[in-house]
């Protein structure tokens, strides 16, 4: 059965493709975007405190894949949700601290046991939701252009159909072939958005796999690629090249683009971390110059680069300094301008102006 928009695509092919994937240009394209990784999980292991990276990264990658399906929010209204302890968080922002948590979850379920299947992706989707999501048993689920209306795609039907195609695509996933792992990765994400099992929650349960295939396959150590910015930045293209793979088997220029967005937030997101460390070593310099002896530790700066906003229980959590001394050693980085302090409902928190203002650079 061909494929007509309007009717379920049980007939969706299996993987892997029947044609020639790797050719002579995604060849050439996947050996500079592995380069481009490689250089990025390199960088990890010169960061002394790799926590640094995790949130201020996977903030923003949560927020721009989230975007991607018109869930909105700012960094500022991000950053202050994940540190504040507030009940005055809006619907998109936890949405988004969601994606935060599948991503993370997913990583940490991974490391434990590496395997990256079905269940993995139901935990992924049910914690991005906060629901039990199942695979979908009712038809009726289409995808339509949201401009104009017209159904462009109607995925396959029917919970066994279903199940056949995600047991297929975790056979592939975990299949001992010699495909480049970054090729294998635009073919699993095209596969799992076709499939697209759940009733909500496809579209960034599929790219956060992305992201936990490419640690699975010891590509990523930490879950710290920002893939999403390349996505957002060229939607149209993404879903272009998307349909253009189930309308005409164009697998090529999809995989090509799923291989530039690979470079290009490698590059983003090493260059971003490298500014990261080098602007926590300038504020370690100037805290040493200018906080009191009895105030400063490079433990203490070192924590505040953990994520744009601190607060007291941080210090106290670390075993920084107890309640009272920490409010004092906050308001003395205020004095010199590396925090500032806002109220949010009862509590203070305090910005870290200077890595706040890097990571809203573009």
């Amino acid at each position: 059965m061909s494929f007509h928009p309007d009717k379920p695509y049980n007939e969706l092919p299996l993987l892997p493709p029947r044609v020639d994937i790797e050719t002579k240009p995604v060849l050439q394209k996947a050996i500079s975007a592995g380069r481009a990784l490689a250089e990025l999980k390199g960088l990890g292991y010169a960061i002394p405190n790799q926590s640094m990276l995790i949130n201020s990264v996977i903030l923003q990658e949560a927020r721009s894949s989230s975007e991607i399906e018109n869930i909105v929010t700012t960094n500022d209204e991000l950053f202050k949700a994940f540190t504040a302890e507030t009940s005055r968080i809006d619907p998109a922002t936890k949405e988004v601290l969601r994606y935060r948590e599948a991503l993370w979850k997913g990583y940490e379920t991974i490391r434990k046991r590496p395997v990256l299947n079905t269940g993995v992706f139901l935990e992924v989707v049910r914690t991005i939701k906060k629901n039990k999501a199942g695979i979908r048993t009712l038809p009726g689920t289409k995808i339509s252009n949201p401009d104009t209306g017209k159904v462009i795609y109607t995925p396959p039907e029917g919970e066994q159909v279903i199940r056949d195609k995600l047991y297929n695509l975790e056979k592939f996933i975990h299949a001992n072939d010699s495909l480049d792992p970054l090729v294998k990765m635009a073919l699993i994400h095209y596969q799992f958005e076709a499939i697209h099992p759940f009733y909500d929650g496809n579209g960034r349960t599929g790219r956060i796999i992305n992201i936990l295939f490419l640690v699975f396959k010891e590509l990523l150590e930490l879950p710290v690629l920002y893939l999403s910015k390349h996505i957002i930045e060229n939607k149209s293209e993404y879903y272009r090249r998307l349909r253009a793979v189930t309308e005409k088997a164009a697998w090529e220029p999809w995989i090509l683009y799923m291989l530039e967005a690979v470079e290009q937030t490698a590059d983003f997101t090493r260059k971003r971390i490298l500014a990261i460390r080098d602007l926590m070593e300038e504020t370690i310099d100037l805290a040493k110059r200018k906080l009191p002896s009895r105030v400063y530790s490079k433990e203490l700066i070192e924590l505040l680069f953990r994520q744009p906003y601190c607060k007291i229980s941080f210090l106290v959590d670390s075993g920084i300094a107890s309640r009272n001394i920490a409010s004092n050693y906050l308001n003395e980085l205020v004095k010199i301008n590396i925090l500032r302090k806002e109220k949010i409902g009862r509590e203070f928190i305090y910005l870290n102006v200077a890595l706040y203002n890097l990571l809203l650079k573009e």
